[in-house]
Order: C-alpha cells, then structure tokens, then sequence
C-alpha cells in the first residue's frame, strides 16, 4: 500500500476527515482521494483490497465511496472490517455494485461474488434489518446500520426510458417491493445496479 499524494499524509496531520473513493480508476469523485490497485493518474493511493489498509489510520474517513469495485474482491469480509474500521462515528459508507440478476456480470471474467438486496445485511443486527426478511448477521464481521437499499436498471433505448422511471418507483417503493421484485420479478426483468447506503456502529 502506498500514499501517492502528499495532501493525503497532510490532512491526517491536521486531523481532517479523509472522503475515499474505492476502486476509483482515473477519475475519482470530486473532492474524494481515488483508491485503486494500480498506479494511474488520477489514483491518490495504492493498495490491494484484497490486503489491509494499514497506512489509513482509524476513524480517519468520514465518507467511503465504492462503485463497481466489491466484486472483483477476495476477501470481501476482512475489506468490510476494514472499511467500518476506518471510517468515523457517523461517517457513510456508499457501495454500488452489479446485482446478480445483471446478464452483464457473468461476462466479466474477474467477477468473484454476486450482490442482491440483502448482501450487506450480514453486517447488520437482525432487529435492525430493514423489512420482513432477516437474514443472520455474521458473527465475525462488524456491524453497520443501513439507512438505504436501492435498486437500478438500465436504460438502453427509447422503451426503457419511458418504462424503466416507472418500473424503479414501484420496485423502490418499499423494502417488501424491492422483496418481491427480488423473489419473483429479477430474472423476467433484470436489474443493473444494487446501491447500499450505510454507516458504521460505533460507540
């Protein structure tokens, strides 16, 4: 793991909040340090996901961004201990990632794990869990409070942008909507995208 840009080692000095965008390729959000595993403009740090992120000291982010990245990881598990770890009291966690019913996700080789609605609340307490449906919350994995879930679609054509407006309200209406679009809909009508909103428990 390696800090490439100095402003990163000088806000840590004057104690201020870092805003982190994992797997952020050349072209990181605004106002956010881009993390990636190579080296390329635009990539403020270095580090393999797959590793710790030992140069990022605790509670050092108060925001933490991640698109289209989770997937490509291993050890998805220990990224997440690290993500709750360096992030804030209160501070986000924003993931976006390819839903398993997408048809585009099976062609990428470097793939490792799919993403549905309930993926992230594993790191969830159960009473917590938005919803009727509870799965078990992992014993070994730190624990998160999720405030969204949101499920996107693509819009490829003329049809799609008339329908797909429609067809994400009524599916993100509610977590039973999203429950039964998940259970019953997902393969006659694919999603593309499932975006988490959280934050980390911490005292």
């Amino acid at each position: 793991m390696r800090l490439v840009n100095p402003g990163i080692a000088t806000d840590l000095e004057q104690g201020k909040p870092l805003r982190i965008d994992i797997g952020s390729g050349t072209r990181p959000r605004p106002r956010f340090y881009g993390l990636d595993r190579l080296d390329m403009p635009g990539v403020d740090i270095v580090a393999d996901l797959n590793q710790p992120l030992e140069l990022l000291p605790d509670n050092c982010a108060e925001h933490v961004f991640s698109s289209h990245a989770m997937e490509h990881v291993e050890k998805f598990l220990p990224l997440m201990d690290e993500i709750h770890r360096i992030v804030r009291p209160g501070g986000i966690v924003e993931i976006i990632a390819p839903h398993f019913s997408n048809p585009y996700y099976y062609s990428d080789p470097t793939h490792v794990r799919f993403f549905g609605l309930y993926t992230m609340n594993y790191f969830v307490d159960a009473d917590k869990q938005p919803g009727a449906h509870k799965v078990p919350a992992s014993p070994s994995a730190k624990r998160f409070e999720m405030e969204s879930v949101f499920l996107s679609f693509y819009r490829f054509n003329l049809f799609d942008r008339l329908f797909v407006p429609f067809l994400r309200y009524l599916v993100n209406r509610s977590p039973g909507a999203q429950h039964f679009y998940e259970l019953r809909l997902s393969w006659l009508l694919p999603a593309a995208e499932v975006r988490y909103k959280m934050r980390p428990c911490k005292p």
